[in-house]
């Protein structure tokens, strides 16, 4: 599953460089991901270094893109060309 920032988003910058895959960029108003690049961090750290982060918990799972563990990794070698 690819991370999902909301409307909540303040703008305050700390996620964007926290991002291993560089999955987050400035949209229109707030951060976005794009959900080809998120691997949830799988294949970098246990743990989505954008949530631990965000001080505002206004970044969450994506409905519209659910992959398992198993299909992030495949994004992550693709993306890292390990594969």
């Amino acid at each position: 599953m690819a991370l999902k920032i909301t409307e909540e988003c303040i703008n305050c910058d700390v996620c964007e460089p926290e991002c291993p895959n560089n999955a987050i960029y400035q949209g229109d108003e707030i951060y976005e991901i794009d959900p080809n690049k998120c691997t949830e961090c799988v294949g970098h750290y246990d743990e989505p270094q954008c949530q631990q982060v965000c001080p505002v918990d206004c970044i969450i799972v994506d409905p519209e893109h659910r992959e398992t563990k198993e299909q992030l990794m495949q994004k992550f070698l693709k993306l890292t060309s390990k594969s």
